[in-house]
Protein backbone atom coordinates (compact mmCIF):
# COMPACT_ATOMS: atom_id res chain seq x y z
CA UNK A 1 0.00 0.00 0.00
CA UNK A 2 1.25 3.58 -0.81
CA UNK A 3 0.01 6.72 0.61
CA UNK A 4 0.00 9.99 -1.82
CA UNK A 5 1.86 13.02 -0.66
CA UNK A 6 0.35 16.41 -1.86
CA UNK A 7 1.24 20.27 -1.62
CA UNK A 8 0.26 23.38 -3.07
CA UNK A 9 3.75 24.44 -2.26
CA UNK A 10 4.96 22.69 -5.37
CA UNK A 11 2.61 22.11 -8.96
CA UNK A 12 -0.54 20.53 -9.08
CA UNK A 13 -0.26 17.25 -11.04
CA UNK A 14 -1.12 17.52 -14.94
CA UNK A 15 -2.23 13.80 -15.20
CA UNK A 16 -3.58 10.90 -13.76
CA UNK A 17 -0.41 10.77 -10.99
CA UNK A 18 0.33 11.92 -7.33
CA UNK A 19 3.05 14.61 -6.64
CA UNK A 20 4.72 11.80 -4.95
CA UNK A 21 3.78 8.42 -3.06
CA UNK A 22 5.14 7.04 0.53
CA UNK A 23 5.76 3.49 0.24
CA UNK A 24 7.09 2.61 3.79
CA UNK A 25 10.49 3.43 4.13
CA UNK A 26 10.27 5.21 0.41
CA UNK A 27 9.60 8.55 -0.96
CA UNK A 28 8.62 8.21 -4.93
CA UNK A 29 8.63 11.78 -6.49
CA UNK A 30 7.04 12.48 -9.97
CA UNK A 31 9.32 14.08 -12.27
CA UNK A 32 9.12 17.37 -11.61
CA UNK A 33 9.13 20.28 -14.24
CA UNK A 34 9.71 24.19 -13.81
CA UNK A 35 6.05 24.96 -13.31
CA UNK A 36 5.53 27.71 -10.31
CA UNK A 37 3.18 26.48 -7.84
CA UNK A 38 0.61 29.38 -8.02
CA UNK A 39 0.48 30.18 -11.61
CA UNK A 40 1.25 26.24 -13.08
CA UNK A 41 3.06 28.39 -15.72
CA UNK A 42 6.90 28.45 -16.74
CA UNK A 43 9.02 30.73 -14.26
CA UNK A 44 11.47 31.41 -17.27
CA UNK A 45 12.93 30.05 -20.47
CA UNK A 46 16.49 29.64 -19.55
CA UNK A 47 17.76 26.32 -18.48
CA UNK A 48 19.43 27.45 -15.15
CA UNK A 49 16.30 29.19 -14.13
CA UNK A 50 14.14 26.12 -14.67
CA UNK A 51 16.59 23.24 -13.01
CA UNK A 52 16.28 26.05 -10.23
CA UNK A 53 12.23 25.87 -9.96
CA UNK A 54 12.68 22.46 -10.43
CA UNK A 55 14.50 21.80 -7.51
CA UNK A 56 12.54 23.66 -5.28
CA UNK A 57 9.63 21.92 -6.40
CA UNK A 58 11.28 18.80 -5.39
CA UNK A 59 12.31 20.05 -2.09
CA UNK A 60 8.61 21.23 -1.09
CA UNK A 61 7.07 17.39 -1.79
CA UNK A 62 10.34 16.55 0.20
CA UNK A 63 9.46 19.04 3.13
CA UNK A 64 5.62 18.18 3.17
CA UNK A 65 6.88 14.35 3.17
CA UNK A 66 9.19 15.53 6.54
CA UNK A 67 12.62 15.16 4.56
CA UNK A 68 14.81 17.38 3.19
CA UNK A 69 17.24 16.66 -0.19
CA UNK A 70 19.80 14.74 2.44
CA UNK A 71 17.13 11.97 2.02
CA UNK A 72 17.47 11.83 -2.11
CA UNK A 73 18.96 8.55 -2.64
CA UNK A 74 17.77 8.13 -6.57
CA UNK A 75 17.18 10.94 -9.14
CA UNK A 76 16.61 10.96 -12.82
CA UNK A 77 17.33 13.73 -14.67
CA UNK A 78 15.67 14.60 -18.01
CA UNK A 79 16.52 16.99 -20.73
CA UNK A 80 15.25 18.36 -24.25
CA UNK A 81 19.35 18.92 -25.12
CA UNK A 82 22.29 17.20 -23.33
CA UNK A 83 24.63 20.09 -24.18
CA UNK A 84 22.21 21.35 -20.86
CA UNK A 85 23.96 19.48 -18.48
CA UNK A 86 26.83 21.03 -17.47
CA UNK A 87 24.16 24.00 -16.04
CA UNK A 88 21.44 21.73 -14.49
CA UNK A 89 24.84 19.83 -13.29
CA UNK A 90 25.56 22.45 -11.44
CA UNK A 91 22.15 23.81 -9.81
CA UNK A 92 21.78 19.95 -8.93
CA UNK A 93 24.55 20.19 -7.09
CA UNK A 94 24.11 23.19 -5.40
CA UNK A 95 20.64 21.82 -3.76
CA UNK A 96 22.90 18.25 -2.61
CA UNK A 97 25.43 17.64 0.07
CA UNK A 98 27.91 14.66 -0.03
CA UNK A 99 27.36 12.01 0.10
CA UNK A 100 25.80 12.39 -3.34
CA UNK A 101 22.64 10.52 -4.60
CA UNK A 102 23.10 7.78 -7.34
CA UNK A 103 21.95 9.33 -10.67
CA UNK A 104 21.33 9.19 -14.28
CA UNK A 105 20.99 12.37 -16.72
CA UNK A 106 19.90 12.11 -20.33
CA UNK A 107 18.34 13.69 -23.34
CA UNK A 108 14.43 13.10 -24.52
CA UNK A 109 12.87 14.35 -27.44
CA UNK A 110 10.39 16.45 -25.65
CA UNK A 111 9.09 17.31 -22.05
CA UNK A 112 5.75 17.93 -21.01
CA UNK A 113 4.71 21.29 -21.89
CA UNK A 114 8.22 21.85 -23.65
CA UNK A 115 9.99 21.88 -20.37
CA UNK A 116 13.61 21.68 -21.00
CA UNK A 117 14.38 19.54 -17.60
CA UNK A 118 12.56 17.02 -15.32
CA UNK A 119 13.59 15.32 -12.63
CA UNK A 120 12.29 12.56 -11.14
CA UNK A 121 13.68 11.32 -7.09
CA UNK A 122 13.55 8.80 -4.76
CA UNK A 123 13.97 9.49 -1.12
CA UNK A 124 14.42 6.95 2.06
CA UNK A 125 13.76 8.19 5.12
CA UNK A 126 15.57 7.67 7.91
Amino acid sequence: MFKPISTDKAPAAIGPYSQAVDVGDHIFISGQIPLDPTTQSFVSEHVEDQAKQVMKNIGAILNEAGLSYKHIAKANIYLDNIDDFAVVNEVYASYLSEPYPARAAVEVGKLPKGAKVEIEAIAVKE
